[in-house]
């Protein structure tokens, strides 16, 4: 689907939910996407893109940004404790903090280079044994924990179970985020963001719908 398509279902879905023109930004997720789909979509002229693995976006990011400016790049896969510097020279933001080892790993680093990427908390809204994130009972302590090591709290980031409504999901995050004062929702994909956007999504990343199926092989 071209680009121009996906930016024109934001703008009604965005609509739809009485929220302001240009409250949600795209990441286009060009996670093991050929590097000729990429650039067709930079030459569109988007600039914000989502990576799920460190080593991808160092082997792919760096010629990128030799030939267009303001690139932005959000990191949305895991982070190993010990990948964290490499990401910090990568990632203007990282959607995925999951566990408080990681997050004191982020404090650590962020103290010795004097910056730190925006982040967003991902939370387990399913309680999904093979997915990342503090289970939903558990958000409001990590978050206080992440905010007494002053780190760029943003909000929440939540990947819904793939055989429920999403839009449950979707809620529980916006509630999470609420009571803790989080402005920012990273939710909702290729197959759900409108409904993401709906219950408050500010960050949607979407993939397949854009770039067409991954290169996995």
């Amino acid at each position: 689907m071209p680009l121009s398509d996906i930016i024109a279902r934001i703008d009604a879905a965005t609509s739809a939910a009485g929220r302001s023109p240009g409250s949600v930004q795209l990441i286009a997720v060009s996670k093991m996407q050929p590097n000729a789909r990429v650039d067709a979509v930079l030459q569109e002229g988007h600039r914000a893109f989502g990576e799920n693995r460190v080593q991808e976006a160092a082997g792919k990011w760096p010629d990128f940004r030799k030939t267009f400016e303001g690139i932005e790049l959000h990191l949305i896969g895991p982070l190993q404790s010990n990948k964290v510097r490499q990401a910090f020279e990568l990632f203007q933001t990282i959607h995925s903090v999951d566990r408080p080892k990681l997050a004191k790993a982020i404090a650590r680093i962020a103290d010795e280079v004097g910056h730190c990427p925006d982040l967003f908390l991902q939370v387990n809204t399913g309680e999904e044994d093979q997915k990342a994130g503090v289970a939903p009972k558990e958000a409001d302590a990590f978050i206080a924990e992440c905010r007494a090591l002053e780190l760029p709290v943003q909000g929440l980031m939540c990947i819904p179970p793939a055989d429920e409504e999403p839009s449950l999901h979707f809620a529980l995050l916006a509630k999470i985020a609420k009571r803790n004062e989080l402005g920012g929702l990273s939710m909702g994909m290729s197959g759900d963001f409108e409904s993401a956007i709906a219950q408050g999504a500010t960050h949607i990343r979407v993939g397949s719908a854009i770039f067409g199926d991954r290169n996995d092989s």
